[in-house]
Parts: structure tokens; sequence; C-alpha cells
């Protein structure tokens, strides 16, 4: 039996490649196709873009639109998720959610929620993003000492959040990984006579313009050498189909707030890094 999807932000860039890959999944239904109640588009079949018809129409998010729904991927606007997911814990739907932004108190709503509801919550679902997080955690406890750390990010025009959620994402990694919190380390800004660099500071760098669907290099930076860990996506479709891996494995989970290492089953590879960690001493 399929699996019945909400699609939020469906006539969004990401939601409109989400939608396709749900409609050209056979153990997927798209269920429900969401939008702001004034969005010129609502009524119109959600399958139009696709070219495949489906039976559906986009509307605005209600419990009456999310009845008959499994789970809903919500790639939109921090306001515009918390808001679905309020429905979503009245109405005991799993969640999975790649809007980034979120505040620190946001952030801690949606922790409350999941103990409630399963939610998986990721800034990047790229199968090779997530790969790239656990070679950057063995990288960042080898190179410690004498190793500067700089992280740049491109992203199209369009995106509103700086720095990206993955670029915060792969700061945090490093900074775990050093035994310190990102907050009290990072520098996201540079300008006039600002003096030696810190060892201890993880830059940021950010890049707007275009179309550039995405961009991240980690730059390990030492004396007479430079380590850089880079992933570039080239599509949405990579986003998407980590999305829909998300969502399939939610179904039938337990309450409580996942993320990608959960999803592809990296937890494992963690332990085995932390032993050659331990072997190289």
């Amino acid at each position: 039996m399929s699996i019945r999807v909400a699609i939020a932000g469906s006539t969004g860039r990401m939601g409109r490649v989400l939608i396709d890959e749900v409609l050209t999944d056979a153990s997927l239904t798209l269920s429900a196709a969401l939008e702001r109640p004034e969005h010129i588009l609502i009524g119109r079949d959600p399958g139009d873009w696709s070219g495949v018809s489906t039976t559906i129409q986009i509307s605005a998010a209600s419990r009456k639109s999310l009845e008959s729904t499994q789970v809903l991927i919500d790639f939109t606007r921090p306001k515009a998720t918390l808001r679905h997911l309020e429905l979503c814990r009245d109405l005991n739907i799993p969640m999975v959610i790649g809007t980034t932004g979120f505040s620190p108190d946001e952030r801690e709503t949606i922790f409350k929620a999941s103990e409630t509801i399963a939610i998986m919550m990721a800034p990047n679902m790229s199968v090779g993003v997530n790969v790239t997080l656990s070679l950057l955690d063995l990288a960042a406890r080898l190179l410690t000492e004498g190793f500067d750390v700089e992280i740049t990010e491109a992203h199209h025009r369009h995106k509103v959040d700086a720095p990206s959620g993955t670029a915060l994402r792969l700061g945090e990694v490093v900074a775990h990984a050093r035994g310190v919190k990102l907050a009290d380390v990072a520098l996201y800004g540079r300008e006039g006579i600002m003096g030696e660099r810190h060892p201890d500071t993880i830059g940021f760098a950010t890049l707007r313009g275009g179309d550039v669907v995405g961009d991240h290099t980690v730059s390990f930076l030492g004396d007479g050498e430079r380590v850089e860990i880079t992933h570039k996506a080239s599509g949405r479709d990579t986003f998407a189909k980590g999305a829909i891996k998300a969502a399939k494995f939610l179904q039938g989970k337990n309450a409580g707030l996942y993320d990608m290492e959960d999803v592809l089953g990296l937890k494992p590879l963690h332990h085995l890094l932390s032993e050659f960690k331990g072997r190289d001493k």
C-alpha cells in the first residue's frame, strides 16, 4: 500500500521537484499540495507542470487538507513550517523538515513537537552532503593544531538566509569535533582592521548570485598544506530524493527528532571513525 505524502510550498522550486519525485514513485501517493491561502495557483492541479494529472487541488494547509496524509514534507519558511508543524502535531502526522533559518526559540518549538510526533529535520538532505559530514568529522578530529578552518558557501540569488543551514551544520560538526560550541568560535564577517586571525575561530564566507543550487567547501589551512572538503549540488533533485528517503524512513517510527544520519544509517560509521582516531594516537 502506498504512502500518502503531502508537500508544503508545492509551487516553489523545491516543491515542484518533490511533487515530481512523488508522482514517479509507485510506492507513494500525493495526498496534498499546500500553498499560501492567497496564492494564485490555489485550486489548480499540482501535476500540471509534470504532465501528470492528479485527483487533488493545490490548497491552503488545514486539518481537512491533511486528514488523509501519512507524512508531510516541508521546504518553506520558518513561520509557515511552524504553522504546518502545529497541524501535524494535532493530527499525529510525521514531518520531514528541510526549512532553514529557524531562531533558537523556533528550534525549541520543533524539539518539543518531536516529543509527540516523529520529525526528521536536516538543513541538507543530499546523500552526498551527509556523507561529507561524516568525512568532515574525521578531518576535524585529525587536523587540529596548526590548522585554521574556513567555510565557504554559494547559493542562488533568491536564498534569504545566510550562512546557509548546511554551512552552519558543517561548522557545528567541526566545532563538536574540536570540543567547542560553534556559537563561541564562529566568525561570520570581516571588515576593516581585524588583527591577526585567532586560531580557534571558524570563519564563514557567503556568496549569493545566479542560479547556484548549493556549493560548500570546508578548508583546513595549515603551514605548507591545505585540505579542502567540497560538495557541489548541480540540481535540486538530490535534495528531493533525500527527503523522499526520509519520508519513507519515518513510517512506523516512534515520536522523536531524527536526522539524515538516522535515515542513511551513518551513525555506525561514526563509531568506526572514532576507533580510527583512537588507533591514530
